[in-house]
């Protein structure tokens, strides 16, 4: 196995995909051209609670003394839950750029790079999920105001994501995992490929260990932890159909079971979850088949406006 072939497959265990399938370059074509803000009032009927001064397109915003590279697009509507992405580790806004520019056909939409990701500042040191959990609500601070949001996280973002919602249930409404990172991913790559093992399968071991204590592009130290409830929020867990992990040797059919089993532990988050299986997708579902990450995050955004109302 190549070396280049050893690190995508190292990643891809931990969800940052370097090496899936790319969507069309964001430089083929402008995913917020259509928003004219400048030819309606973008908030004649939005929720009280939305910021003063909306963002579309790209801008750089300040959270915490850094600065943060955030995207957003699509109208606002009343009563109806910001949807966030949170991309996956390696990863930027722009590789979900697709995916926002349909669903700001009907939703507000927002993204943004995390520190260490795409064109935000580097962080200052390590990060833990506290310190990247201030992050995300500084930003939701900034384009949702202090009103509802939907959480939709890939991979990496989808573990920042549900690490988050438990503690903010105040404005966290609904959330969306594709293929997230499993909550005990260490713990299962160290009990699967033993310190033992030889080989390529060694050098994944030692190559995902490393990242999730903090040696990737976000310095994030990515512990392990049990599920918390984030109550009986909409929640939808999305886990690929197609086995890619099976590629690394030896060890690899007993990692697919794992991060199957690390699937199922998301239901956790809600007694409103469920678990789906896109089954011609590998890691990047959204990728691989954007109309079921569209059908879901949809979804849960309505079912958070509907709750949100009553209903």
């Amino acid at each position: 196995m190549k070396a280049s072939a050893l690190a995508a497959l190292c990643c891809t265990v931990v969800g940052t995909g370097i090496a899936a399938a790319q969507p069309a370059s964001a430089a083929d074509w402008d995913p917020f051209a259509s928003s004219n803000a400048s030819k309606w009032d973008p908030f004649a009927s939005a929720t009280r609670h939305a910021p003063a001064h909306p963002i579309f397109g790209t801008k750089k915003i300040k959270v915490a003394g850094r600065s943060v590279n955030v995207s957003c697009s699509g109208r606002p509507a009343k009563g109806r839950p910001v949807v966030i992405l949170l991309h996956g580790g390696g990863d930027s806004l722009e590789k979900t750029a697709a995916l926002q520019k349909t669903l700001s056909r009907k939703n507000r939409v927002c993204s943004y790079d995390r520190l260490g990701s795409g064109a935000s500042d580097k962080p200052d040191g390590p990060q833990s999920f506290s310190s990247t959990g201030k992050i995300l609500s500084g930003v939701l601070d900034r384009v949702a105001g202090d009103g509802p949001v939907v959480l939709a996280g890939h991979s990496l973002g989808g573990l920042i994501a549900a690490r988050y919602a438990p503690d903010h249930r105040d404005r966290v409404k609904g959330l969306v995992l594709m293929d997230a990172t499993p909550p005990t991913m260490s713990g299962d790559i160290s009990k699967t490929i033993p310190e033992s093992a030889k080989g390529p399968a060694a050098d994944v071991r030692a190559q995902n260990l490393a990242i999730f204590q903090g040696q990737n592009p976000e310095q994030l130290v990515i512990d392990d932890g049990k599920v918390r409830s984030a109550g009986d929020i909409p929640v939808e867990v999305i886990r690929h159909g197609q086995p890619y992990l099976a590629a690394i040797p030896t060890y690899g059919p007993e990692l697919e079971k794992a991060w199957a089993a690390g699937q199922r532990k998301w239901l956790a988050l809600s007694s409103r979850s469920r678990l789906t299986t896109a089954a011609k997708s590998g890691h990047y579902i959204y990728v691989d088949q954007p109309e079921i990450a569209v059908q879901a995050i949809e979804r849960v955004t309505s079912q958070a406006a509907r709750h949100a109302h009553g209903a």
